[in-house]
């Protein structure tokens, strides 16, 4: 398979492509509801239907040639692409033709597809070239296999923090959406990968683009490109993928289903995603972030967290950690089988024996379940010792895009580990704009049973409250301080002030830190 290269006119493309708006946004109309969803579920009956209809449109024949892999005409891709034409497109190693006359059909030698996306920085729109997937080619994906843009990475840029900085570094590149991203608050990215192929995606797509940007590719495993330099973020979205890699579980997953380098990181269990957490500190300057989607094992009579809690204190760096999803054995088997091309209809007996493989590689480590989620990092500026260790699951909705959360809880908890209690009584605090109360009151009852208090934004946490804290949270308007409002509601509520502080201000840290409550601005 061939790799697009950006020694032709990336920028005549680019053009060509907002022209004819084949944009997500102009494909999903083009398509629309129905045949949209049925491609998203990798169905294309309906897309064809409704492309062949419309087969002048311009963004029929493109999605025709680099969605779906069909071939087309010359002709039609020398009208869907002006001033670039097939000859353009061949010159980009994105097509190849059969001949010179309009007749002549042309077939896609990548994916090219609209990407649109809103992280901490707001909306983007690009185009993504990757290698075409099985939906297009019909054939089990190969060893060396280039993804697209899928779930996993549009959620890594949306929870990632965009605070503007010097130096990123993207660990496991890919095709380089992360380096995209990064790009427009970074003054330099380095963009690592073992696999040369998808260093050449990366840098066709940042000269497609992000013409303008500053990115370093380098090839490489892990850390090791990048041992000598510090960074202000990382972010990874590495091969954290647990595959059976020794014994003979490990020979039949090899036999049947063999590696593939966009997930497989050659090592036992979890233990890549170990080493990242354990290691990534060694690459980070004082105060620098790294952030990254990862796999756990969660084993027989080791809560997870121990298990996680141990690789954080071993970083010697902050850290949050959030279970975003758990699958069971079985279910994390089915995933991966299917991911590369092997289902039991088609091919029973490799189904059956990867599927028991994986089975066997849980069983041997006592493995119940695998836990999917992000892990956020982060180096204590000078020598400062970790004050943040935080790990939860949160299985449920979250408000994208989530990395100015982040970076405000970060900031949150900064703010709140200079302060004792006594301190933090002296301050002022304003209730965030997105928050809401809920009250359940049994039918003909005055008074509430239940009081939660809801913040829209983040990670949509609910709180139940007490009389006392939903009483607090409602005074906080930025007119008085955390000690008058706990003063004043002793009295109201007939209890020692110290006792209610000793109540709610643990309470009231967390909110402040989640992002409920903040400081009143100065002033």
């Amino acid at each position: 398979m061939t790799v697009p290269s950006a020694s032709g006119d990336p920028a005549a493309l680019r053009s060509a492509l907002e022209r004819v708006d084949y944009t997500v946004d102009g494909v999903e109309d083009l398509l629309g509801p129905l045949a949209a969803a049925a491609l998203h579920r990798e169905q294309t009956v309906p897309a064809d239907r409704v492309l062949a209809r419309h087969a002048a449109d311009p963004r029929a024949a493109l999605a025709r040639l680099f969605l779906l892999g069909r071939e087309v005409t010359r002709g039609a891709i020398d009208a869907a692409l002006p001033g670039v034409g097939t000859s353009g497109a061949q010159a980009l190693g994105l097509v190849e033709a059969a001949g010179s006359g309009a007749a002549d059909a042309v077939r896609a030698l990548c994916d090219l597809r609209p990407y649109a996306a809103t992280d901490a920085g707001g909306p983007v729109q690009w185009w993504l070239a990757s290698d075409l997937g099985e939906l297009a080619t019909g054939r089990r994906l190969a060893a060396d296999h280039v993804l697209g843009a899928g779930g996993a990475s549009t959620t890594l840029a949306q929870v990632t923090v965009r605070t503007p900085v010097s130096r990123v570094l993207d660990l496991g590149t890919g095709c380089g959406i992360q380096a995209l991203h990064a790009a427009r608050h970074a003054e330099a990215v380095v963009a690592t990968d073992v696999s040369q192929r998808a260093l050449g995606f990366t840098r066709f797509n940042a000269a497609l683009n992000a013409p303008g940007a500053d990115l370093d590719l380098r090839a490489g495993s892990m850390l090791d490109p990048v041992r000598d330099d510090r960074f202000d973020l990382v972010v990874s979205n590495p091969p954290f993928v647990i595959t059976p890699h020794a014994g003979a579980a490990g020979a039949v997953v090899s036999e049947t289903l063999g590696a593939f380098e966009y997930r497989d990181g050659g090592r036992a269990g979890d233990d890549l995603v170990r080493d990242l957490i354990t290691g990534v500190g060694e690459v980070l300057s004082p105060g620098g972030v790294a952030q990254m989607l990862v796999n756990w094992e969660r084993r027989l009579g080791e809560p997870w967290t121990d298990r996680v809690g141990a690789w954080l204190d071993a970083s010697g760096l902050d850290g949050w950690v959030i279970e975003r999803e758990l699958l069971d054995p079985a279910e994390y088997a089915e995933t991966w089988i299917r991911d590369g091309g092997t289902t039991p209809d088609r091919e029973p007996e490799a189904w059956a024996a990867a599927y028991g493989a994986w089975l066997d590689d849980f069983a041997s480590r006592d493995v119940e379940g695998v836990g999917f989620g992000l892990v956020t990092l982060r180096r204590p500026a000078a020598d400062d010792r970790p004050t943040l260790r935080r790990l939860e699951e949160h299985h449920g909705a979250l408000r994208q895009p989530l990395g100015g959360h982040v970076a405000a809880s970060l900031a949150a908890h900064d703010w709140l580990a200079v302060r004792s209690d006594a301190e933090l009584a002296t301050e002022r605090l304003v209730v965030a704009g997105d928050v809401t109360e809920e009250r359940y009151l049994t039918p003909g009852a005055s008074d509430p049973n239940v009081v939660i208090v809801r913040q829209g934004d983040g990670l949509g946490r609910g709180v139940q409250a007490s009389t006392g804290l939903a009483a607090f949270v409602g005074v906080c308007d930025g007119e008085l301080t955390v000690g008058q409002i706990l003063g004043a509601l002793g009295a109201l509520l007939e209890v020692p002030a110290d006792d209610l502080a000793a109540e709610l201000l643990p309470v009231v840290r967390d909110l402040v830190r989640d992002g409920f409550l903040a400081p009143a601005p100065a002033g």
